[in-house]
């Protein structure tokens, strides 16, 4: 092993392999001193070859101020939350962290299947934080204006848009699916034309980091095999350092992520939630849920609920996000190929071999937490069959998907009363003599039941009266009110009014990206 210092940054031991290139990286996780705000910036992005990012700087706004702040976020990070929730200026961008080493990254991405080189056009990543068990995280300015990669866009964001991903991505990190998470968000003073002009608002947002399978796409397209290397030897140093000694790290680092999706992939789905924009530059290699534009939550069960706007062929619809996972994951194995064996054909098959398992992978973790919801805690051949049963019956009736299975944790060998009709009572006395089968008790499965059942989501009425008093009143106590429920989103003292379905109509509602 050859040293290489040139690149390197604080928090990293990089080396240069004396032959075959690529650059592979061990965290040293080194204590560093917090300023008074408790940031410990880190910059091991910006040591990576200089086709993945280009140094930029946010652009400044006339008047900013910021109108929510995660105070128990902040409190996680190490960070000191009374120092920073007066800094409007740093959260708009106005003003640089000492420590901070702006940037924004390039990436490419499917869009709907259409191939097309991208890039951080509305972001800028400040650093990496380290919070005080050594844990990096990502620190990006969403709605930062422009840069390098915006293709004509104005590089701002608005409040509606900002304030929803802080929202949904608050509700799923408190229902326990992996997710980036919202510091904080700030209003600019300036206006924003979209379909109407609007207030603009920057959010900062919290990621264990940004590499996206275009990442990987974008060093592929560029044919240049060092560059895919070294990005390959980071992301698996930074989010798979088990596999680093590995004898084919590479391929195992395909497996690894492919796990990982298809257990994000399928917690989705437990709770109801679509996406709806899963281009492959929307897909992080940490697992983690990213990209809340066009995304909410189903009320009633309808397989092929879609709420986007500009999804007009239900391309990411409820029920097709298991398949397009892996297609986004193909196009990840297509990019890696060179780095899983010199011979192309071996490297297909081997990629084949990984994505292959992606769907017992997914049907696992699907299962899995199907079981959990249903209180059953033993496994039995035809379980698949029988939450089918429940599925299809559920759409049939068109019943509320979170609502019906709260319901049926509430008396597991009772039927409740809005349930008993002819379609439900055969499958009721098959799940009762399946629960009758394993040897927990009755307290057990409602304890199980009650643990992955939660009583509130983020209703899609709910999130949009929020929105609307925010953007139209000003009045973000709607906002904070709806977050203090989410928080909690399995107690059974939940206010009904954040439980019940959405009014009449509702079935027209959409959602837009916000660009």
């Amino acid at each position: 092993m050859l040293p290489f210092r040139a690149r390197a940054s604080p928090g990293w031991d990089c080396r240069l392999k004396a032959a075959g290139g690529g650059l592979i990286c061990a965290m040293l996780f080194a204590p560093k001193d917090a300023d008074s705000s408790g940031w410990r910036w880190d910059h091991s992005y910006a040591a990576l070859p200089g086709i993945f990012l280009t140094r930029t700087l946010p652009v400044a706004v006339p008047s900013p101020e910021i109108v929510i702040f995660n105070r128990p976020l902040a409190r996680s990070l190490g960070l000191n939350p009374e120092a920073l929730e007066s800094l409007a200026a740093v959260f708009a961008g106005n003003e640089i962290p000492e420590g901070a080493l702006p940037l924004a990254q390039a990436y490419a991405g499917h869009q709907f299947g259409n191939f097309t080189n991208l890039g951080d056009g509305r972001a800028i990543l400040l650093g990496e934080h380290l919070d005080p068990a050594g844990r990096r995280f990502d620190i990006q300015l969403k709605g930062s204006g422009r840069t390098p990669y915006s293709r004509g866009g104005d590089g701002r964001a608005t409040l509606g848009p900002m304030l929803r991903e802080y929202i949904i991505s608050e509700a799923m990190h408190a229902l326990g699916i992996p997710t980036t998470r919202s510091l904080a968000v700030a209003t600019t003073g300036e206006k924003v034309m979209r379909q109407e002009i609007l207030p603009g608002a920057v959010l900062t947002r919290v990621a264990a980091s940004h590499i996206r399978v275009g990442t990987f796409q974008y060093a592929a397209a560029h044919d240049d095999l060092d560059a895919l290397r070294t990005l390959a030897d980071y992301t698996v140093a930074r989010h798979f350092p088990e596999l680093l000694e590995s004898d084919r790290k590479y391929f195992d680092f395909l497996e690894a992520v492919i796990e990982r999706q298809a257990a994000l992939i399928a917690r989705w789905l437990h709770v109801g939630f679509i996406h709806g924009v899963m281009n492959t530059d929307n897909m992080a290699l940490s697992g983690e849920t990213i990209d809340y534009g066009p995304c909410a939550f189903m009320d009633d069960y309808r397989p092929d609920t879609v709420f986007s706007s500009i999804d007009r062929h239900g391309r990411y619809a409820y029920d097709q996000q298991p398949q397009i996972a892996r297609w986004n994951l193909a196009r990840l194995a297509e990019s890696l190929l060179p780095l899983l064996h010199a011979e192309r054909g071996t490297a297909v098959d081997l990629a084949d071999e990984a994505l292959g398992a992606f769907e017992n992978r997914f049907r696992g973790h699907w299962l899995l937490g199907m079981r959990h919801k249903l209180g059953l805690l033993t496994a039995e051949a035809d379980d698949a069959a029988l939450v089918q049963e429940l599925l299809d019956w559920m759409h049939a009736s068109h019943l509320d998907f979170t609502n019906t299975f709260r319901a049926l944790s509430k008396e597991t060998a009772i039927a409740a009363p809005a349930f008993v009709d002819a379609g439900f009572l055969p499958w009721h006395a098959r799940w009762a003599a399946r629960l009758a089968r394993q040897p927990q008790s009755p307290a057990e499965v409602v304890a199980m039941m009650r643990a992955h059942n939660p009583v509130v989501i983020p209703r899609n009425h709910r999130v949009e009266e929020a929105l609307t008093a925010a953007v139209e009143q000003g009045d973000l106590g709607v906002t904070q009110r709806l977050l203090e429920v989410l928080s909690d989103p399995y107690a059974l003292t939940a206010p009904v009014a954040f439980t019940a379905p959405p009014p009449a109509g509702a079935e027209s509602y959409q959602t837009f990206c916000g660009t």
